[in-house]
């Protein structure tokens, strides 16, 4: 007969060979076992766990939880919070928040460092990809915080919305303005009951004001109409500008964006930033034009030109209507707005958008 507390004790053995049974608990983590099992410690701020072999995610902080899914090895997680001994509560890359072993042959832990945050400064869009040819996935509106997961490039932020939509934006300051304070954890709606969906138009955003920046950057050119020519002009005052000086000068002062200094880095900055446009028929008002040498009048004069390798010497901006706004010479009278003749045609390389 077993009095009551070797009854206890053979009890607890049970219990420990179950658990090891099921491959939740190490030898480490049977030592611990006298931690109290519905303890909850919180887990230190923006941990992280990387998955180091497969193991369950599931429903409740117990084998007896129902599994959720698999966490593969390589996957991320967020640590929630070390729920027990034996269990981290955690949420996936993909949202959901469940229950997995912390035994070190399933989940390495890091701390990540403190995240910098964002404050849209105007409208822009998030994007899929790093690039005006990436799929617009939402809008970013003034005012709104983002955290800003990674600097991609000179160009783009990676960045997570309030809501945890992750995606790319500009890093133009006229777009977001980095604050440099601490992102607090993407919170974890609660779960509620689904009510039964009722169909509503989807909501229209409001139209960003690309437009009115680029009429901006226009009437700030046109501002300078008589300005004289002067090549290699300074980078530094506006009493005479070449081609390329000229229109840094008015995106500078309309939409406080600074491109490079020559033309062939700005269009080195198109070819990066925006979609390359080769038919002149496919430029927007506003677009920029970018031009080789004068070889001649005659189709025959380019006859041939590899033009996807030819130099860059001349950078104007397209207004609509067969119309540029430039400076190219001394004798052409400096700023001025010319009509786009079969000559400029014929020079032409490519164009595109700074403003997106």
């Amino acid at each position: 007969m077993i009095v009551p507390h070797k009854r206890i004790a053979a009890s607890l053995l049970v219990s420990a060979s179950l658990a090891l049974s099921f491959g939740v608990f190490n030898p480490q983590q049977v030592q611990a076992a006298s931690v109290t099992a519905n303890s909850s410690i919180t887990a230190s701020a923006a941990q992280t766990g990387v998955i180091i072999s497969s193991v369950r995610l599931r429903t409740a902080p117990s084998t007896s939880g129902k599994v959720l899914k698999y966490l593969n090895k390589g996957d991320q997680v967020v640590i929630l919070e070390e729920t027990n001994s034996y269990w981290y509560k955690v949420r996936t890359a993909d949202g959901d928040v469940g229950y997995t072993s912390r035994g070190e042959q399933y989940i390495s832990v890091a701390v990540t460092p403190a995240a910098q945050t964002g404050v849209i400064q105007s409208t822009v869009r998030l994007r899929e990809a790093p690039s005006t040819s990436g799929q617009v996935i939402g809008y970013l509106y003034s005012g709104d915080r983002v955290t800003i997961v990674e600097e991609t490039n000179s160009y783009w932020y990676k960045v997570r919305t309030a809501n945890g939509n992750v995606g790319y934006t500009s890093s133009s300051d006229q777009y977001i303005a980095a604050d440099g304070g601490t992102a607090a954890p993407t919170p974890v709606p609660a779960p509620v009951p689904t009510p039964t969906p009722v169909p509503v138009p989807a909501p229209v955003p409001p139209a960003p004001p690309q437009a009115n920046v680029i009429e901006s950057v226009i009437a700030a050119g046109m501002g300078y109409l008589g300005t004289p020519y002067e090549f290699g002009s300074s980078r530094s005052d506006t009493s005479t500008f070449d081609c390329s000086d000229f229109i840094r000068q008015i995106f500078m002062d309309a939409a406080n964006l600074k491109l490079p200094a020559d033309s062939r880095q700005q269009g080195d900055w198109i070819k990066q930033n925006s979609t390359v446009v080769t038919d002149i028929s496919g430029l927007k008002r506003g677009d920029l034009m970018f031009f080789m040498d004068y070889k001649g009048s005659s189709d025959s004069a380019y006859a041939g030109i590899d033009k996807s390798a030819a130099r860059i010497t001349h950078v104007a901006m397209y207004l609509g209507d067969g119309q540029l706004l430039q400076t190219y010479s001394v004798a052409s009278g400096g700023v001025r707005v010319d009509k786009l003749s079969a000559s400029w045609m014929k020079r032409f390389l490519y164009g595109g958008s700074v403003i997106r």
